[in-house]
């Protein structure tokens, strides 16, 4: 029985950890057109692509708050996905998470 429960345990736990992989490629042309081009020179690229993920989760986290669902989204950084694979790098970190 204790055995049952465990390989219960840990596909539960196993489900209920999978996540969804967004990777923001235009960034800098998101912030070009929502503020003035001199703003948008001056700002590093990663300073655009924290601008537009910080808005892309709040806009994710509205619309799953409105569908019922709860949960946890961060953002995370250090990390990409080629050919099916999850590569890290020395400097993953998670930058920010909200619980909804």
């Amino acid at each position: 029985m204790i055995n049952k429960f465990k390989l219960s345990y840990n596909l539960l736990n196993l489900i209920f950890k999978m996540g969804i992989y967004l990777k923001i490629t235009n960034s800098t042309e998101v912030v070009k057109k929502k503020t003035s081009k001199w703003l948008s020179d001056i700002t590093p690229e990663r300073i655009d692509r924290k601008l537009v993920e910080d808005e892309v989760i709040k806009g994710i986290i509205e619309q799953l708050t409105l569908e019922g669902i709860k949960g946890e989204i961060s953002a995370v950084n250090g990390f990409e996905v080629k050919d099916s694979q999850l590569i890290t790098t020395n400097s993953f970190i998670i930058r920010k998470t909200e619980i909804f």
